[in-house]
């Protein structure tokens, strides 16, 4: 399988909503997904990833982050999403992202790269420890909404 994998650009935007929307849902929360492509535009700046095309030119998966400051560590990498659609789920697609933005932290001189794992998806928190990550089975996500 030829997979591209390239940085998010802003003329992936409107392909990427609708790959937003079909993680949410994945999730089991389609109401959460607020953005659009014109907030992209306006928050462009703070919106970074890796998008991964198929031999056709569609995005088939994407991985976005964001630098982040944590007291214990440093100088950090967020990794928000990490979405393989489900036809070119098992294809190793999800790595080929997830080596990237581990790159791209080493090559930014961050101290490591955290992410977030749903508890009930088994198939995911297998593929982060064979990684090598480390989940963390105590803290609770908290969000603020405005």
């Amino acid at each position: 399988m030829n997979i591209d994998i390239q940085p998010i650009m802003e003329s992936d935007f409107e392909e990427l909503v609708s790959l937003f929307l079909e993680f949410a849902t994945f999730e089991k929360l389609p109401e959460k997904m607020t953005n659009s492509v014109g907030q992209m535009l306006k928050e462009k700046n703070y919106f970074h990833g890796f998008v991964a095309r198929d031999k056709d030119g569609s995005i088939i998966g994407y991985a976005t982050y964001f630098f982040a400051y944590y007291t214990w560590t440093g100088k950090s990498l967020y990794m928000d999403d990490l979405y393989v659609r489900q036809a070119y789920r098992g294809k190793g697609i999800g790595t080929l992202l997830i080596n990237k933005v581990i790159a791209y932290a080493k090559k930014e001189c961050c101290n490591g790269l955290r992410w977030q794992v749903s508890e009930w998806n088994h198939p995911a928190i297998k593929f982060y420890k064979g990684l090598g990550a480390t989940i963390n089975e105590v803290e609770r996500n908290c969000d603020l909404l405005f």
